[in-house]
């Protein structure tokens, strides 16, 4: 038996560094996708080619509970997933994974093949059968962030798994919203600058935690869920300029993913000038406050606005990888733009899940 499975990319559209705080996100499928091609075969065990990459994967299996040789070894951790919802192989599985999802870029590149190759061996199991995406999001998170006790959110898993839009919430549950706006083109633009995730979750995510704790002190009423923009002048005093610059910027994002999620669930035609106007609003905010963004996308975000973009952001945990523009109209006038300040330009539109090509 064989199967081809593929699994996008995804942007965030509004909620940038908010999931971790238990606030919502609303983010987008793209039409960049990770594949693998993989049959059944005679022999037990697990193998992999990734050619796009140099590189493969063989793991040696039989039947039991596989141990983790090195920490998110997510092919591992997928079967052992799989195992304990009650899936068995006693027939090996040999497979190749190709994409054109940008790498270490803020993507979701990882996820979106973990969730792949989730669909490919629930398929190619003794037990076949099709998982929803939100199940198959589900058991992605638990092999990529539970599995290992990380950090992370669940955004990448369900933006990846479902497809199209989502709303998701994680406090006090997990609550997704699949939204189906008329959206048209964006253009991705890679900055080809490294990442520096750790430095930047560091400062904000720890930093604004740190912050929330000590607030909590001062005033227990205090909540990223309710309070106001304009109550974070009491904590003025108590905080320094940056803490308090950070606290507002989190409140102020709150808000524009709050007016960005009804102007995507409005009845009418969708107002892509106010669309483009929040992405803006959160760029604003993710530059100033979370001081996510660098000297390059910047650039970049300016030449698109220039070439007729209505809006745009850098997209991830920041400190380079990529950012986006939202351009319905004139996409390829704006890769050009992108690709004049440096960077990698991709036109995209949203798309659908992770789905079986055949």
């Amino acid at each position: 038996m064989s199967v081809i499975a593929s699994t996008p990319g995804r942007i965030c559209l509004f909620g940038e560094h908010q999931d971790y705080l238990g606030l919502p996100v609303i983010a987008a499928a793209i039409s960049r996708r990770i594949q693998i091609a993989a049959q059944s075969t005679g022999q037990m065990g697990f193998h992999l080619n990734l050619p796009d990459i140099q590189d493969s994967v063989t793991i040696p299996f039989y039947g039991q509970p596989l141990p983790y040789p090195k920490i998110r070894d997510y092919f591992r951790s997928a079967v052992n997933v799989l195992l304990r919802e009650g899936f068995t192989f006693s027939r090996g599985i040999d497979g190749e994974v190709h994409g054109n999802i940008p790498i270490n870029s803020g993507t979701s590149s990882s996820s979106a093949l973990l969730v792949t190759w989730l669909n490919v061996l629930t398929q190619l199991s003794n037990q076949p059968r099709q998982l929803s995406g939100e199940k198959l999001a589900e058991l992605a998170y638990v092999a990529e962030v539970l599995e290992f006790g990380e950090p992370g959110g669940m955004m990448d898993h369900y933006s990846t798994a479902v497809g199209d839009v989502i709303y998701l919430e994680s406090t006090p549950t997990i609550a997704l919203t699949e939204l189906h706006p008329a959206l048209g083109t964006f253009v991705l633009g890679d900055s080809q600058e490294p990442k520096d995730t750790i430095g930047i979750l560091k400062r904000v995510k720890f930093g604004m935690l740190a912050i929330i704790e000590r607030l909590k002190t001062v005033n227990p009423a205090f909540s990223l869920h309710h309070s106001a923009v304009t109550e974070a002048t009491e904590f003025k005093d108590v905080l320094t300029k940056d803490e308090y610059i950070l606290l507002k910027g989190n409140l102020a994002n709150r808000d524009i993913l709050r007016e960005a999620l009804a102007v995507l669930q409005s009845p009418g035609d969708l107002d892509h000038i106010r669309f483009g106007q929040l992405l803006n609003d959160h760029q604003a905010n993710l530059r100033e406050a979370q001081r996510i963004s660098t000297p390059k996308i910047d650039r970049m975000l300016d030449a698109a606005l220039k070439a007729g973009a209505l809006g745009g952001k850098i997209n991830g945990s920041g400190g380079g990888g990529c950012m986006f523009a939202y351009a319905p109209n004139n996409p390829g006038d704006v890769a050009e733009a992108i690709e004049r300040e440096g960077g990698k330009a991709y036109i995209i539109s949203v798309d659908t899940g992770t789905r079986l090509e055949s």
